[in-house]
């Protein structure tokens, strides 16, 4: 802090956040945020399909958006309890994991959540190469593993020079679109 300010001023010189945090701190990622989904719908949208667990039920949003959004356990599992406390939800122990299933009183509530699926909307907001993304890396991972584990040194060097090449094309793509 500097000497005479507070440190309300010294906070207002970095906005809400403080130093450190914000779209380029640790707090943030950096560029166009994803929106974050409905959990509480997209969780009756899929249970109005099926009865389903909660760790099937993150896997399942993930596949559905293309590993575009993933919710995580700490949003999952206090939807699912809050649902079970309305009456919506209904859990039952099944091989050991709590299965969950629509009461009837979810019916209205699970057929509006239906009508247009939450995960609909992240994809279409993402674009479609967004939506490819996931599974791109995935494939580019396994390859590069491959030639790591199983080429010999000069396979390798080369394997690199293409990941290198490939960041600098990226980057080249942001540059032509800043004009």
């Amino acid at each position: 802090m500097r000497r005479g300010s507070t440190h309300r001023e010294e906070r207002a010189a970095f906005g809400d956040w403080g130093p450190g945090f914000g779209p380029r701190g640790r707090g943030g990622r950096g560029g166009r945020r994803m929106k974050r989904g409905n959990v509480r719908a997209a969780i009756l949208a899929l249970l109005a399909e099926r009865p389903m667990h909660g760790y099937e039920m993150i896997q399942e949003l993930e596949s559905r958006t293309g590993g575009i959004w993933r919710p995580s356990p700490g949003s999952v599992y206090p939807t699912l309890q809050l649902l079970e406390d309305e009456g919506l939800v209904s859990g039952r122990e099944s091989s050991g994991k709590r299965l969950f299933a629509l009461t009837d009183e979810a019916g209205a509530e699970a057929e509006a959540a239906g009508r247009t699926p939450p995960w609909a909307e992240i994809t279409e907001d993402a674009g479609a190469a967004a939506t490819h993304v996931h599974t791109a890396m995935g494939q580019l991972m396994m390859a590069l593993r491959q030639v790591m584990q199983a080429g010999n040194e000069e396979q390798r060097e080369r394997a690199l020079e293409v990941i290198n090449d490939a960041r600098r094309r990226l980057y080249g793509i942001l540059a032509d679109d800043a004009d």
